[in-house]
């Protein structure tokens, strides 16, 4: 042990961190982002569930040596040895899960839920990065821990107990915050100068504060139902089902419209129906109703008018998502979009497109796809 100590001491990766110490914390950081991009895929997935527990338990347990170091709790142990590294482990693991969430996240075709939650990751590397004391900062470190670890819980107990609605993502915010709140009071009681640095009751209140923020988002429908997520959604010409397959006939858009599929001007000859199909991402064993909520644009009232809603049910396991897709006939020119939600009116994704009625153009760049 104590040769493979001095060579580490003298590695190449020793002087690298000695030269770029005051980057290393960025490093890590994103060396988390990476690794996670390339080896996680689905978050039923063993292995996934697996790293993630992982990721999670070791987070926690770097967060409670790194508090004590002040304390000279480590000293002349093994642990004292690697005292200066704690922060590089808690950035590695802080960037891991939340790249873990970015990937979950990013399997839904709404963009700007989406979009939101990459803002807050955002939010949450670049205060590491600007305030004074990076992530020796207690009120940064557990208010970036119980973000994380709110969002482990709303993914992980889904998953385990094979359901989801809105007492579950409560369920899983008490988990959240009980746990955050244990280690807290655990760390304060064992570390004096944690005690000396902070005071409790305004960390309390920051962690309270975040946690009704959460919810806050969750219950004005400003964050997506996770783990839930909407993988394709596009408006088309014609599905047929053929050998377990929906073949999708839909009009795609310039090459370098690459964030929507189909094409937002739809051209409706009268005669036909207009089809919206979808793709839902669910963890194994997960059921959950599904809505497509049909909405036209009144440019009299100009307000968005519910035309109607057409549910189904899904079922999870599916690599490709579970699939299915509604349709229309006898509707009105102009613009439309089709919000794909749960029975808790939470929104999946949305699908935009802008009807044109004629029975002369044709849609041209016709392509076909089997879902």
């Amino acid at each position: 042990m104590k040769r493979a100590l001095d060579r580490f001491k003298n590695s190449a990766f020793r002087r690298f961190l000695g030269r770029h110490e005051k980057y290393a914390p960025v490093i890590f950081f994103i060396a988390g982002f990476i690794f996670d991009s390339l080896t996680l895929g689905r978050i039923d997935r063993l292995y996934d569930l697996i790293v993630l527990c992982l990721y999670m338990t070791a987070l926690t347990v770097s967060l409670y040596l790194y508090n004590l170091v002040d304390d000279g709790r480590w000293k002349n142990t093994k642990l004292g040895r690697y005292e200066m590294y704690l922060p590089l482990a808690i950035q590695f693991f802080f960037g891991g899960l939340s790249s873990a969430y970015v990937i979950y996240f990013s399997r839904s075709v709404s963009l700007s839920k989406t979009i939101s939650f990459f803002i807050i990751l955002l939010v949450i590397f670049f205060a590491n990065e600007l305030l004074k004391k990076r992530i020796s900062n207690k009120y940064l470190q557990f208010s970036v821990y119980f973000f994380i670890s709110f969002t482990f819980f709303s993914f992980i107990i889904p998953v385990f107990i094979s359901e989801m609605n809105t007492r579950i993502f409560i369920i899983s915010g008490l988990v959240s915050l009980g746990c955050t709140l244990a280690l807290i009071i655990f760390i304060y009681g064992a570390s004096p100068s944690t005690r000396a640095e902070i005071r409790i009751v305004k960390l309390v209140g920051v962690i309270l504060s975040i946690y009704l923020l959460i919810n806050a988002f969750y219950f004005l429908r400003l964050i997506p139902p996770v783990p839930l997520a909407m993988d394709a959604g596009v408006v088309a010409h014609d599905i047929k089902l053929r050998n377990n397959k929906y073949i999708v006939s839909y009009e795609t858009d310039e090459w370098y419209v690459f964030w929507r599929k189909h094409r937002l001007k739809y051209i409706h000859d009268p005669q036909d129906n207009v089809y919206v199909f979808s793709s839902i991402f669910a963890p194994t064993a997960l059921e959950k109703s599904i809505i497509h909520r049909w909405q036209w644009y009144n440019p009299n009232t100009e307000t968005w008018e519910i035309v109607e809603d057409i549910g189904y049910d899904i079922t999870g396991g599916r690599d490709g998502g579970y699939r299915g897709y509604t349709y229309k006939n006898n509707v009105k020119p102009g613009l439309w979009k089709v919000e794909v939600i749960t029975d808790e009116e939470l929104v999946l994704g949305v699908i935009d497109f802008e009807i044109i009625i004629s029975s002369s153009l044709q849609p041209h760049r016709m392509v076909q796809k089997k879902f």
